[in-house]
C-alpha cells in the first residue's frame, strides 16, 4: 500500500457532555458546527495570539480526536485542561495508544469503521488512525511531510511555539480561523492583525541550497524554519 508510518504526530482524545463547546471557545475555527462528516484544521493560541498548537480536529463518536506534534501533545494536553473548570470534559493524551498513518488516496469525507478513523487532508492523501492499526506500507515518513511542505500546511512544534500569530504560518488562508466565531484565547490580537494589515511576516515555501539541512525554530535566511524535508521548507520571512 502506498503508505507510510506517521510518528512525529500525537493524538490528543476530548471526551464528555462540553467537549464541543468546549473545544470551540479554545481553537481559532469553528468547532460547534463541525459535522461528523468533516474534519478542520485549527490553532490554539496564547492570550497574545501566539500559537501553541496547529491541529487537526477530527470528529469523534464520544468527542474528538486532536492531532497535533507528538513533541508538545503531553503539554498542550496539561494546559488545556487548565481551563475546563466546571465543564464536563475528559482530555487524555492517547499518542500512545493510536497508531497512525498517512496513506496516498482520495477520500471524499471523514469515515470511522470499526474503531480506525480515515480523515482527507488533501486531493490525493487521507490520514488512517486507529488502535493497534497496522498496515504494510512503501514509503517513509519524510515522503509524507514533504507532501505537507508542499501543501503549505505549517504543524508547530516545541521549537516553534509561542514564536507566530495564525496569519504568520498562513493559517487563515487554510481555512484554519474562523473570523465571526466566538472569543477564544488570543482572538482579539488575530482579528486585529487580520483587519489592520499588521502581520509583517508571512511563511513561504523554499528550496534549500544542496547540502543545506535546517531544523524546525532555526533562523535561515532572514526567517524562522516551521518545517523541512528532502531540501525543500517552510520558512516565515519579512514581507
Amino acid at each position: 500500500m502506498e503508505c507510510a508510518r506517521l510518528n512525529r504526530y500525537g493524538l490528543l482524545a476530548v471526551s464528555g457532555a462540553d467537549a464541543r463547546d468546549f473545544l470551540h471557545a479554545q481553537l481559532t475555527n469553528d468547532v460547534a458546527h463541525l459535522p461528523p462528516e468533516r474534519s478542520a484544521f485549527a490553532g490554539w493560541c496564547t492570550a497574545k495570539g501566539r500559537l501553541l498548537a496547529t491541529m487537526l480536529v477530527i470528529p469523534a463518536q464520544d468527542g474528538f480526536l486532536l492531532q497535533l506534534a507528538r513533541d508538545i501533545a503531553p503539554a498542550v494536553a496539561k494546559r488545556l485542561s487548565m481551563f475546563v473548570l466546571r465543564a464536563k470534559v475528559k482530555i487524555a493524551d492517547e499518542s500512545d495508544a493510536w497508531t497512525q498513518y498517512g496513506v496516498w488516496q482520495k477520500l471524499p469525507a471523514v469515515a470511522w469503521n470499526g474503531g480506525a478513523v480515515s480523515v482527507p487532508v488533501g486531493d490525493q492523501r487521507h490520514l488512517r488512525i486507529g488502535r493497534g492499526l497496522a498496515l504494510e506500507c512503501s514509503r517513509s515518513e519524510e515522503d509524507w511531510t514533504l507532501e505537507e511542505i508542499r501543501a503549505g500546511r505549517p504543524l508547530i512544534t516545541a521549537a516553534t511555539q509561542d514564536k507566530f500569530v495564525p496569519q504568520m504560518v498562513n493559517l487563515e488562508a487554510l481555512g484554519g480561523v474562523d473570523f465571526q466565531k466566538g472569543c477564544y484565547p488570543g482572538q482579539e490580537i488575530v482579528a486585529r492583525a487580520q483587519y489592520r494589515g499588521e502581520v509583517k511576516r508571512r511563511m513561504q515555501r523554499l528550496t534549500l541550497p544542496p547540502g543545506v539541512e535546517v531544523k524546525p525554530g532555526e533562523e535561515f535566511n532572514g526567517g524562522v524554519v516551521v518545517d523541512s524535508a528532502r531540501g525543500e521548507a517552510l520558512t516565515v520571512v519579512p514581507v
